[in-house]
Order: structure tokens, then sequence, then C-alpha cells
């Protein structure tokens, strides 16, 4: 038998034992790894732009169902300005120069836009700053969204997104045209690159730059990110790369810019930030606009706002991981601030809800029972408080508006003077009118003269109507064509009506709790022809 063959020799390839002379065998390329970290980038960022459509379209239907006034700033600080750059009126904060023309530049620029584009219709100019606002809520409900995905998963996120959706107080002010509103979307873009323990989106510059165009619109929005700032300085290694490098070109620019834009429209160097915080919080002077006591943040305040997430909020802060407690730490020092301010307004600790929102929503989270009928509860107990609120509360004052608008188109427009005979701002102006409309109204300008005697034009006609319109058109060409007034003056001017020939037009619901000079309807007479 023939001698058997032996095996060829052995060779080591790649770990393995392989027979010399036998062609080796390509490594596998591993691109398993490369390709499901692309497929997963593009997975997330398709996740990202179909949330951001989802989050756009809720906060334009939010918008839409949104019909009803807030607080006169909503449009004497921001849209009325805009408008003057035209024609209308200031208030006197802007004589006093407490106000800075950065917020109202942003409306500014969408007239301006509009008229270029012959689409300056008035329902244009009082819808498009609204869905501007609106855009800008749903983008920062995103951020929202993703930094808690990134600090802790996409089911934390989810809730948390789900507890800002159903805020009844959110729902109601982020898309109106406040500066307050502004200061909390750009609370909720800086804290996404906050730098807290465990993220890896900080970014000392972007999150500085967002805090100073905050307090550039609204100084107050500084408060509470002073210990969020000063937690950040504590932990960062290198302070004075922080302070040379971020903090103080960003507080030089943005604060350039301030000055600029402020130069252009008031003709003089001003710095609006410090007139405001000295009118506002050293003279304390917002006491001329009433007062509160110094519990009413912690008792009805914050309460309110929070509704039926209150409890969540609780469950959520005695649950949180020891890093959150920063987020806490804002929210409290935010509110104890201003509790030491005696005029007191919901809207001033709006920017803390965005705080709130994420132990809302990390309490749902970490329910074990019940998780499903909690989250039931959450949007039930808050839509009617945010449909009734957005649809019905006060409305009067915003639907007036729409009767005053037919007089520019009658052929006597040039003839029509409209009196609106309620306490001091309580309509929009020419924003909601936008023709050449001779309109006034009653003022109420503080004296800062320290004139005890001192009442304002309001305080002087509501202490006798009657007397007071007797006087002021002691002639019938002093007359107004069009009177407007809400439903508790009418019995006390009534003879004056009769005598002057005035007929009823129109009644408008405004409230179900009428208070003091509020009523619960408004009143449109026009005065007849003789």
């Amino acid at each position: 038998a023939p001698p058997p063959v032996p095996p060829p020799p052995m060779e080591a390839a790649g770990g393995l034992l392989l027979p010399r002379g036998r062609p080796r065998r390509p490594e596998a390329v591993r691109l398993r790894k490369r390709r499901s970290v692309l497929y997963g980038a593009a997975r997330a960022a398709g996740g990202t732009s179909a949330l951001t459509a989802l989050a756009v379209a809720v906060r334009v239907l939010n918008c839409a169902l949104v019909r009803t006034s807030f607080v006169p700033d909503e449009y004497w600080q921001s849209l009325e300005v805009a408008h003057r750059m035209a024609y209308g009126h200031l208030t006197w904060e802007w004589a006093q120069r407490l106000r800075g023309y950065s917020y109202p530049l942003l409306f500014a620029s969408i007239y301006k836009a509009l008229q270029l584009l012959g689409k300056d219709d008035v329902q244009l100019l009082i819808w498009v700053p609204r869905l501007v606002q609106a855009v800008l809520a749903a983008f920062a409900d995103v951020k929202l969204y993703l930094l808690v995905r990134h600090l802790e998963n996409a089911e934390t996120a989810k809730y948390v997104y789900f507890c800002q959706l159903c805020s009844w107080f959110t729902w109601y002010s982020c898309t109106r045209t406040l500066t307050n509103t502004m200061e909390t979307l750009l609370t909720i873009f800086a804290l996404y690159y906050y730098p807290i323990k465990g993220s890896k989106m900080g970014s000392s510059c972007k999150y500085l730059t967002l805090i100073a165009l905050a307090i550039v619109i609204r100084p107050t929005a500084a408060i509470p990110w002073i210990p969020l700032v000063f937690s950040h300085f504590l932990r960062e290694q290198r302070k004075a790369d922080l302070i040379l490098h971020n903090c103080i070109p960003v507080g030089l620019v943005t604060l350039g810019i301030s000055l600029i834009i402020d130069r252009v429209f008031f003709g003089e160097w001003v710095l609006v930030q410090l007139n405001f915080l000295k009118f506002n919080v050293l003279q304390n002077l917002g006491t001329l606009y009433g007062s509160h006591p110094w519990h009413w943040y912690l008792t009805q305040g914050l309460p309110i706002i929070l509704g039926t997430h209150l409890p969540f909020f609780i469950h959520g802060c005695v649950l949180a991981p020891k890093r959150y407690r920063i987020f806490l730490m804002a929210v409290i020092w935010t509110v104890l601030v201003y509790s030491t301010l005696s005029h007191k307004e919901f809207r001033f600790i709006y920017p803390v809800l965005p705080f709130c929102m994420f132990f809302c929503g990390y309490s749902l989270k970490h329910l074990k029972a019940w998780k499903k009928s909690a989250a039931s509860f959450l949007l039930v107990s808050n839509l009617l408080p945010a449909l009734y609120t957005g649809l019905i509360h006060q409305r009067g004052t915003l639907d007036v508006m729409s009767h005053v608008q037919e007089l520019c188109n009658d052929s006597n427009q040039s003839q029509a003077f409209v009196f609106i005979m309620m306490p001091c701002h309580s309509t929009p102006f020419y924003s909601h009118v936008h023709c050449p409309l001779k309109m006034r109204f009653l003022q109420c300008p503080p004296d800062l003269t320290g004139n005890e005697s001192y009442i304002d034009e309001a305080d002087v006609f509501y202490s006798n109507p009657l007397g007071w319109l007797n006087k002021e058109f002691y002639n019938d060409t002093l007359l107004p064509s069009h009177l407007i007034f809400f439903s508790v003056l009418e019995q006390e001017i009534s003879s004056f009506l009769a005598l002057k020939g005035y007929e009823k037009t129109a009644t408008i619901f405004h409230t179900h709790v009428p208070q003091g000079r509020v009523g619960s309807h408004i009143y449109v007479y026009r005065k007849g022809l003789k």
C-alpha cells in the first residue's frame, strides 16, 4: 500500500491554524456597527422631525383655541409698540425708558414684511405674530423633550412632554405675545445647552447667550438662572476661561446690540434694563398696580398655575436623583425672590413652569400602578380650564375690536371717533384696527414726582362717570361717534346716553366673573343722527 500523504504544514492566521499553502480567507470587514450607528442617527433625525411637525401642529391648534385676553402687556408692550412705528400710541413706560425695543422689533419686522408683500391685512397683523410665537413654543417643547431623553431615556422624555402639553397655564400663555412668554421659551432653549452633570450637550457659550437675550427682553429673566449659573461656576474647573471667554464676551455683545437698538428708536443712549430693575425691584413701584401678601405665590400663584400637576410635581421632587436638585432650587429661589416684591402676577413665575414639568413627568414615569389613569386624569383635568380660559373667559375685549374694525370700511371713517371707557389698556388699540381711526381711552399713568394728591384720569372718571362726561363733552361737537364700556357702567351714565342720542348697537360677552369696574358684558353705543 502506498505510504500515507502527510498533512500540509500549518500556519497561524488571524489566531487560527490554517494549512500552509491554502489561500487565506480574507477577514470579514465589520460594517455592522457603523451601519447601525448611521441608521440609528437617521432614525433619530427622522423621529425628531416627526416630533417637531407634531409639536408645531399642536401649538398652531393651541393658538387657534386661545381667543381671550390675559393682561394688557400682551399688546401694549409688544404689538402696539411695533405698530407705533407707523402710527399708534405708546404707554407711559416708554416715556420713562422702562422698556426696550428688542422684543417689539420682532413684530415690527413681521409687520414690515407683510407690508412689502402687500399682505398687511388687519387679520394677518393680529394672527401672524401669534403664529410665530406658537412655532417658537413648539420648538421649545421639542428641546425640552430632547433634553430629558438625553438625560434620562425616551420614555421619561415622553411623559415630560405629555405634562408640558397638558399644562393648562402653558396652553393659555405660550402663544401670547408677552415678554414673559418669550422669557420662558428662551429659558427652555438655554436649559437644553446647560451643562448639568451627565449632559454631553452642554455649551457655556450657547446657554449664556440665550440667557442674555432673555435678560435683554425682560431683566427679571436672570432670577431663575442665578442658582444654575452659580452651580455651573462652582463645578467648572477652568473658571477664568468661563468668565473671560464666555460670560464677558456674551454679555458685552448682547448688551451692545440692545443699546444700539434702543439708541435708534429712543434717539439717545439709554440702558432700559437698569431702569426696569430700579422701578420694579429696587424702588418696588410695581405696587402702583396692586399688592399681595408675601405668601401669595406659595399659597395661590404656584398651586394655581400647576393645577392638578401639583401632586405629581411634589412626588417627582422626592423621587428625582440628586443631580436634578438644581432645577428644584431654581424654582424655590425664583418663588422666594418674587415673594419679596409686593406686586405679584401669575405670569411672573411662568418661566419656572418647564422645570416643574420635568419633575411631573419624572413622577408619571415612575408610577408603578395607575399610570394610564393618572395620565388620563391630567389630560381631562387640564383640558377643561385650558378651553374655558382660552375660549370663554375675558374674550369680550378682543371681540369688540371686530366692531371697531368695521368702521375702517365705513364711508364716514373720517368722522368716526371711538371712545373706550374702560379701565385703561383693557383692549388692544391700533394693532387690532390698522387704520388711522380716531380713538381714545382713559389714561392711567402713575405719578413719579411724589405728588400724594395725584389721581389719574381713569380714577377721576370712575369716581363720577356722569359728571366727568358732562364736563368733558360740554359741547356736542366734541362727542364721540361710538362709546365702548362695560355693562356695570350703563345704569350710571344712562341719562347722558339718552340725552346725547346714543343707541346700543352691540352686546358682547366678556366674563362669567365680573369684578369691580369689569362687567360681564361690553356694550357698544353709537350716536344717532339727528
